[in-house]
């Protein structure tokens, strides 16, 4: 897909990943809608895209929210008549073992990674079904494939945000509009700075840049395949452990909880 002058919105758009496809599709020509909570945030993104010969257009919401969602997508729908490219990148964890996590933290990142995802698909995908054109990527994360500790209720929702994909996109087939998730591992960003992860090591040595997640996102609006692992050599560590899990599981787990314990100590 040639992106110049195609409309790109994009969720969790005030910094990280979603700051830098912002970039990205703007240095290729796209218009760009930048969706976030923040808007003084968002304010300084499009500010940082002025440099581009693009439409810019700032929306504040929390897509946790249905009803802030279906009022950001009529303000959108009524500048553009649709969305070619739809983004849905906005998701936080919060790291503790289950029994110490409130309901509430759970939901809460149910409600972001997972619900969110949902409203903004319900609000943009018909416009794209009846162009017979668009496409949908999902910003999941490695956790899609692997159930961990300390992050369970995360796991969860990249896995229901990857189920959910997989059989939207049987139901696309013919349609003209594609569906891909991009499962990046470990990223330098904002992401761990919540206040639960201040116990952690942040970033491993193997941890990517946003721009490299960022260039995958452009990859996987012009991709027929279902998910696109980052780096794709941890493809075979997913292959691994859906071909061996009573082999690969224990490991993972042993040392996963080994890292829970020590926050607790």
């Amino acid at each position: 897909m040639d992106f110049k002058n195609k409309v790109v919105l994009i969720t969790g758009a005030s910094s990280g990943i979603g700051r830098e496809t912002a970039i990205e599709f703007a240095k290729l020509g796209a218009n760009i809608i930048l969706v976030a909570r923040r808007k003084d945030k968002l304010e300084l993104v499009a500010n940082e895209l002025k440099q581009f010969d693009i439409s810019t257009l700032v929306c504040q919401c929390d897509v946790s929210k249905k009803d802030q969602v279906k009022e950001m997508s009529k303000t959108v729908l009524e500048k553009f008549d649709s969305v070619d490219i739809l983004v849905n990148n906005a998701g936080f964890a919060i790291y503790g073992s289950v029994s110490d996590l409130s309901i509430d933290e759970i939901e809460s990142q149910m409600e972001t990674n997972y619900f969110g995802m949902i409203y903004c698909i319900k609000n943009f995908l018909p416009s794209m079904l009846e162009k017979k054109s668009g496409h949908i990527v999902n910003v999941a994360s490695v956790a899609a494939s692997f159930g961990l500790p300390g992050i369970a209720s995360y796991c969860a929702s990249k896995f229901a945000m990857l189920g959910f994909s997989e059989g939207l996109k049987h139901e696309l087939k013919n349609t003209g509009v594609g569906i891909t998730v991009v499962s990046p591992i470990m990223v330098r960003t904002d992401f761990f700075d919540h206040h639960s992860f201040e116990k952690m090591p942040k970033y491993s040595p193997t941890s990517l840049s946003s721009k490299t997640v960022a260039k995958a996102i452009l990859k996987a609006a012009n991709s027929p395949r279902l998910e696109i692992i980052v780096p794709s050599i941890v493809r075979v560590a997913v292959w691994m452990k859906n071909t061996f899990p009573y082999f690969i599981n224990p490991i993972l787990g042993k040392s996963f909880k080994k890292q829970l314990d020590s926050t607790k100590d």
